[in-house]
């Protein structure tokens, strides 16, 4: 991730509460950028073994060329939560032969959504809107999961039917920051509606039910996303999930809906072919717990039995999209020894860092996000070092522009011309 619209402080995402321009409020999107057609962008390939980032890895069934990945990156451009036709450029710009991609969170349900203009999965319109983006990662060699999403506490009764208040674990709302809503006002953050028992199995079939559409949409496999205070965060954290049934309390029970929601996919799909991302360190939207290091053992320890296919995990360093200050000892390497799968790290990674991830075996797999939206070509960029990366620009991340921020960072060769001509040779 995928966090936007926060006023205080993603990965999931990039989206940050103190960061977001004020002028991004405005959600009108004009005629010339709404209706700019897509061309797709052409396929590029990274040279072999440049360097360890750029090994080959094989990932399940999927053989991947390199181990740099596109992160999960809100945008906010799915409008009236359907994608839109300048997302399949969007993501074949960043689409290389054999290379991994991770979609926008998209929710899985009309109750999921907490933020302007973010996709779904969970209608017929939806699913077909996918379908030309899914197909022009797979014309350009790219292996594409979609991110499966439910914000829980992290929305407001304008995004919800009926009006009705936001669910989570628990009636605890979030205490800092405020929420924008569709209607562009911005409000202190509700009260939710804690979910009742017998509601649980609806909400864990809707994460099954969006694996199943994104298959049909095209995509290769899913990510669960457990991360960053949405949804299956609350349930796992002790400063929201209050519950005195078997979804609160101890460890195992505070996992219990994550499980849950795994093994639906993993029914739905396939183990291989699902992922599950967490932020073991993260306290954004104020989703935190002292006994984070043996609640994330537990996880992922319960997500190798369960045989998925990888664990994407954010580092301490980052908070929702910016970064932080984060102890040495709140290091990933536990969670990375004890799981079985394929490991993939993200959070403020440059080429460098990324190089010792592989190197250390720290991780398999590196997710960039920031990095990655601004230079559509980064792991070619990767290939030699002080090769220049394009700046980003934080003011146009979560603007509804079709175009502007969007599809109009340039490539190494609109740059620098005889470098990317060295690097392709």
């Amino acid at each position: 991730m995928g966090t936007l619209l926060r006023s205080n402080v993603s990965g999931n995402s990039l989206l940050t509460r103190s960061s977001r321009p004020r002028t991004a409020r405005k959600l009108v999107v004009t005629p010339s950028s709404a209706s700019a057609p897509a061309t797709l962008a052409p396929t590029y390939e990274v040279p072999k073994d440049a360097n360890p980032l750029l090994s080959t890895y094989t990932l399940g069934s999927f053989e991947l060329s390199h181990r740099v990945v596109l992160a999960p990156l809100t945008r906010c451009r799915a409008l009236g939560t359907v994608p839109q036709l300048n997302a399949a450029e969007y993501y074949a710009q960043r689409t290389s032969k054999g290379g991994l991609l991770i979609s926008e969170a998209t929710c899985v349900a009309e109750t999921g959504h907490g933020y302007p203009n973010t996709p779904g999965i969970y209608t017929e319109e939806q699913i077909n809107a996918w379908k030309p983006v899914t197909q022009a990662v797979r014309d350009a060699g790219g292996i594409f999961f979609l991110q499966l999403w439910h914000c829980g506490r992290s929305s407001h009764p304008e995004y919800q039917p009926n009006g009705a208040d936001p669910i989570s674990a628990s009636a605890v709302a979030i205490s800092s920051g405020t929420v924008f809503t569709p209607s562009g006002k911005e409000y202190p953050f509700p009260v939710p509606r804690a979910l009742d028992i017998s509601e649980i199995p609806g909400v864990v079939k809707s994460f099954a039910d969006g694996a199943r559409n994104s298959i049909a949409a095209g995509f290769h496999g899913v990510e669960i996303h457990g991360a960053n205070g949405y949804l299956i965060d609350q349930f796992l954290k002790s400063s929201v999930n209050k519950r005195t049934d078997k979804y609160g309390g101890s460890i195992p029970n505070r996992c219990r809906f994550a499980l849950e929601v795994a093994a639906a996919v993993a029914d739905a799909v396939g183990p291989e072919l699902t992922g599950i991302r967490l932020s073991p360190y993260s306290d954004f939207q104020e989703a935190m717990d002292p006994e984070t290091l043996e609640l994330n053992l537990y996880l992922v320890d319960k997500a190798s039995e369960m045989g998925l296919l990888y664990v994407h995990a954010v580092e301490s360093r980052i908070s929702g999209g910016t970064d932080a200050q984060a102890p040495q000892s709140e290091s990933l390497d536990p969670l990375r020894n004890a799981f079985k799968g394929a490991f993939m790290a993200a959070g403020g990674f440059t080429r460098d860092l990324g190089i010792q991830a592989i190197e250390s075996g720290h991780a398999d797999l590196v997710a960039y996000g920031r990095a990655f939206l601004a230079n559509p070509d980064l792991p070619l960029r990767f290939a030699l070092p002080d090769v220049p990366l394009n700046p980003y620009n934080r003011g146009t991340f979560y603007t509804p522009d079709q175009v502007v921020g969007y599809l109009d960072y340039p490539f190494l060769k609109d740059v620098e011309p005889s470098l990317a001509a060295q690097l392709s040779a």
